[in-house]
């Protein structure tokens, strides 16, 4: 066990409740609701922190307590006592392992949609719209604030009674700061105008809060101190408004939140990614924490061990957040007691899980897939009963996965790789200087293979007959996929691909045009690279906005600097054909809308199109094989064995993952491996 001096570790009292460490998740919604309820999924999410040793988690980011607050995310709502059960199994889920547990509440007002659920018409203190989410709110009137702090009184004794620690209340983006900011409470009444006008509907939630839960239940605020926004809340004045909402004696903790969510460029800054400094808040939190008198929360990018040491070390805070590391690696808390720190799966703040919420789906690790996954996806791998050998063909992401989930299970591996060294497309991902971080998905899985003593064969490319030489049971092809440009009519040979120019096998002209039909980072960071190479860049897609299928929390980075280094983004024009001409190249393009063909020249025209399998070592293998190299898909989804054997005459079993099979993320790549390799 690693001494008690560790901050990290220390426990700490919050009113009546022992925490047994420093070390907390925040509210977050990962849109694991079913019915808008904690339903198992949502609990073993938050079991597995708590068997992993956090001191507290909490859940239910924006938890709705009324029917006008419909989800914008996958919320859960606290409106009825049909949630009451569902705490109750929730919170005997996480204390039978010494953690505590809380739930978020709040009104979402005028962020979220009048469009769904009910169809009632959002409210907010005042008719202003959300960039975000598009809705123009129904100023509210007397009789709305009497119910809704009703609502959030009811939803906090729903929480008290079902057995939960505490609650919080959203004070960020919601409807409780939309009374307290100028930019969005343009009230004459006396909820308006003076600040003691401004919160006078947060004191009358708060008030039911207490009249509904008591004095001794813990309340917490989670609020933004600085708006971060011209004419919005200022620090001094968020001061002030902390200030008069903890005098009240009605708060037992304030978690600290610095700018806006009301745009994805300012969500971009809230919930900050790659290629920013860790914990940049922590400094703006110190210095809230020096004028308040009760404990302070925090969390923005809290990704290490070393940060979020330093912050409670240095007293910026007294709890801090870890809520994405904690969905890359649940287990944080026991590894740092166990002395095994170098063994915790990074956070590489790819944004990966927030993006998702955003565009509608459930909140995914980028490289953990057993988060939000553990009914069939343990975390911890269990070992098998019939030992095997093993090769594993390719160190990208999904080789690397299959690799160390077999030798997890103690089976006998050996990973062959053409290159000279692991890592695969990830290696070309991060020749972005921003987004160097993404290599702690390779050098987590590099170093979990050397622990586990798996031979790795480097500068090794292998033909089928290499591969049968050592005897395999089982073979995995990993070869991953090279740059497609078959969609070319004519002139492929012309064209420059992405991997061309972040490698540096191609120098990077002072004119670029650069089509982008796939839509993820891949296009838009080589026209970073290329733009910050000093290249004028024009990006083309036939999407109707540039990286279409870049989140909310990533998109903004990319275009701030597009604008500052005047790149050119032309939408709705897909590349047919390429041709040289008078030493220049030039691009046809079709528009689908008009059906118009233009022409675009440039001295180079980079093309991002995906991959297509390299699977010529698979095709090569297949006939010798038990199974033909097909995978039981109904197995796979089912988290089942693969028993599909056609060939008895074939001495192993053949599969391939990522984008051997087709062209997708690290995240599907790394999810092929683990649910094919856990049963295997």
């Amino acid at each position: 066990m690693r001494t008690s001096k560790d901050p990290l570790l220390q426990p700490f009292t919050l009113k009546h409740l022992e925490l047994k460490n420093r070390i907390i998740s925040t509210s977050h919604e990962p849109a694991y609701s079913e019915d808008m309820l904690p339903k198992l999924r949502y609990q073993l999410y938050h079991e597995e922190k708590a068997k992993g040793g956090i001191g507290l988690t909490m859940f239910g980011g924006s938890t709705l307590v009324d029917r006008d607050s419909p989800p914008a995310f996958g919320n859960l709502f606290a409106g009825t006592d049909e949630i009451v059960p569902y705490f109750k199994e929730l919170s005997n889920r996480v204390h039978r392992h010494g953690a505590a547990l809380m739930c978020q509440i709040t009104h979402l007002g005028r962020r979220t949609s009048p469009y769904v659920e009910d169809w009632l018409p959002t409210v907010a203190a005042s008719c202003v719209r959300e960039p975000a989410h598009r809705a123009f709110p129904k100023e509210m009137e007397r009789e709305d604030m009497i119910r809704i702090a009703n609502a959030y009184g009811a939803a906090a004794r729903r929480c008290m009674e079902g057995g939960l620690d505490g609650v919080e209340i959203e004070g960020y983006g919601h409807l409780l700061d939309g009374f307290w900011s100028p930019l969005t409470n343009r009230r004459t009444d006396e909820y308006g105008g003076s600040l003691e006008n401004r919160l006078r509907f947060t004191r009358e939630v708060l008030g039911e809060i207490r009249n509904q839960v008591g004095s001794d239940y813990i309340v917490g605020l989670r609020m933004v101190i600085d708006e971060d926004l011209p004419g919005g809340i200022e620090f001094d004045e968020g001061m002030t408004i902390a200030k008069i909402l903890t005098d009240t004696g009605q708060l037992d903790f304030i978690n600290v939140i610095k700018g806006h969510v009301d745009t994805d460029e300012g969500l971009s800054h809230v919930i900050p990614n790659m290629g920013t400094p860790s914990g940049p808040h922590l400094e703006f939190t110190a210095a809230v924490r020096s004028e308040l008198k009760l404990p302070i929360f925090h969390a923005a990018r809290i990704a290490d061990v070393a940060t979020a040491r330093h912050a409670v070390g240095s007293g910026c805070v007294d709890l801090i957040g870890m809520t994405r590391a904690h969905m890359a690696d649940p287990h944080i808390v026991r590894k740092i007691e166990n002395g095994q720190e170098d063994q915790i799966r990074p956070c590489v703040g790819a944004g990966y899980c927030i993006d998702r919420i955003y565009v509608g789906s459930e909140a995914l690790c980028i490289h953990n897939p057993s988060t939000g996954r553990e009914e069939t996806a343990p975390h911890i791998t269990i070992p098998s009963k019939d030992l095997k050998r093993v090769v594993v063909v390719g160190a990208g992401p999904g080789g690397l996965e299959a690799a160390r989930v077999l030798a997890e299970r103690g089976h006998d591996v050996i990973l062959f790789e053409a290159g000279d060294q692991p890592g695969g497309q990830i290696n070309i991902a991060a020749k972005v200087e921003r987004r160097r971080e993404i290599l702690g998905i390779v050098d987590w899985r590099y170093a979990q293979l050397q622990r586990l003593s798996v031979e790795m064969r480097f500068n090794s490319f292998v033909e089928a007959s290499d591969v049968v030489q050592e005897n395999p049971d089982v073979v995995i092809i990993a070869t991953g996929g090279l740059p497609n440009l078959s969609f070319l009519d004519s002139g492929s040979e012309y064209a420059t691909t992405t991997w061309d120019v972040l490698t540096g096998i191609t120098t990077v002209d002072s004119e670029v045009l650069i089509y982008d039909d796939n839509g993820q980072h891949q296009g838009i960071s080589c026209a970073e690279y290329m733009a910050l190479k000093g290249a004028s860049v024009k990006i083309v897609t036939p999407d109707r906005s540039v990286a279409q299928e870049v989140g909310g929390t990533n998109y903004p980075i990319y275009l701030k600097l597009f604008y500052q280094h005047n790149v050119d983004m032309l939408p709705n024009k897909r590349l047919i054909r390429i041709h040289r001409r008078n030493g220049s190249l030039t691009g046809e393009f079709y528009n689908e809308y008009d059906r118009s063909t233009t022409t675009i020249s440039a001295p180079q025209i980079v093309v991002e199109h995906g991959t297509l399998p390299n699977d010529e070592l698979y095709f090569d293998l297949k006939p010798s094989s038990k199974n033909q190299g097909t995978i039981d898909i109904n197995a796979l989804v089912a988290e089942q064995p693969q028993k599909h054997a056609p060939n008895p005459d074939g001495t192993y079993q053949l599969f391939r993952v990522g984008d051997a099979v087709a062209s997708r993320n690290i995240h599907a790549a790394i999810y092929d491996s683990l649910r094919l390799c856990q049963h295997l």
